[in-house]
């Protein structure tokens, strides 16, 4: 692998730092009217996202909701196979961005036989999950917890 490529594997890697991320590639819709909507749900908490975007009436939002609750099922799951817990709620919008897709060319009949081009614009939408701090609580530890409190409580009431 040259270096130039490591570099950038190194910075992809970087970037996904987050709980968990999903992508949709190829949109069909513009990335101007995608931003708008996701310029409004970017930083917030997961819960309050999938409200605004279940009430839009844009139909970007119904492509973004798709995304953002795939991002949560892949942080449930990553955290399942880990073995650890997270809670939903705690989830937020770390990162958020669409990125313009190939254009689908078109073309119209025009006057005089000729023809102009239309671009169908598509697009690409990233969404990167992160958790508050007091959300990561690895499931070991809490069974570490309640088994010294089982044995506490069972030494409390033999006394």
């Amino acid at each position: 692998m040259s270096q130039r490529s490591q570099l950038r594997k190194e910075r992809h890697a970087a970037e996904r730092k987050g709980v968990s991320h999903a992508i949709q590639r190829t949109t069909r819709q513009s990335p101007y009217k995608m931003r708008l909507v996701i310029d409004q749900i970017r930083g917030k908490d997961v819960n309050e996202a999938l409200g605004l975007l279940r009430f839009s009436k844009k139909h970007a939002a119904k492509q973004i909701e798709k995304v953002l609750n795939s991002a949560v099922a892949n942080a449930e799951f990553k955290a399942r196979e880990a073995s650890d817990s997270i809670d939903v709620d705690t989830l937020f919008i770390s990162h958020a961005i669409v990125n313009e897709g190939p254009a689908l060319r078109r073309f119209m009949p025009a006057a005089q036989g000729r023809a102009t081009p239309i671009r169908k614009r598509t697009s690409h939408v990233e969404i990167i999950l992160d958790a508050r701090e007091a959300a990561r609580v690895p499931r070991s530890a809490r069974a570490a917890e309640r088994s010294t409190a089982d044995v506490a409580k069972s030494s409390g009431s033999k006394k």
